[in-house]
């Protein structure tokens, strides 16, 4: 088996209110971190390990904890690594885009 990232979620300091109140709280950390050596796609690991977060009373702090350290691996507030991935890419590209249009207003403002 294989052995869990050193970011797993039983190991990382964070503030008891949202890990104990977590679903996955006493559920084994390697569920969340899915790898493919045993046959199982990583995307029906990953499933299995989702259906936690969709009953998870804290997955927006989570998910809030895992967008900001970040995690790089497992599954984190309901989504999996290119989830989370693409959800920071747009955020990034949206962030642009209303910096580039502020900066366009402020060009318009200054013209006239």
């Amino acid at each position: 088996m294989a052995r869990p990232s050193r970011y797993a979620p039983d190991n990382l300091p964070r503030s008891p209110e949202w890990r104990d109140e977590a679903a996955c709280s006493g559920v084994a950390t390697a569920v969340f971190f899915p790898v493919t050596a045993d046959g199982v796609p990583a995307a029906m690991e990953a499933a299995y390990a989702k259906a936690f977060c969709a009953v998870c009373p804290v997955v927006s702090a989570c998910l809030e904890h895992a967008l900001t350290q970040p995690e790089n691996a497992g599954v984190w507030g309901g989504l999996d690594e290119g989830e989370r991935a693409a959800l920071l890419r747009a955020a990034r590209r949206a962030a642009e885009e209303q910096r580039r249009e502020e900066r366009e207003n402020d060009n318009a403002t200054s013209a006239a």
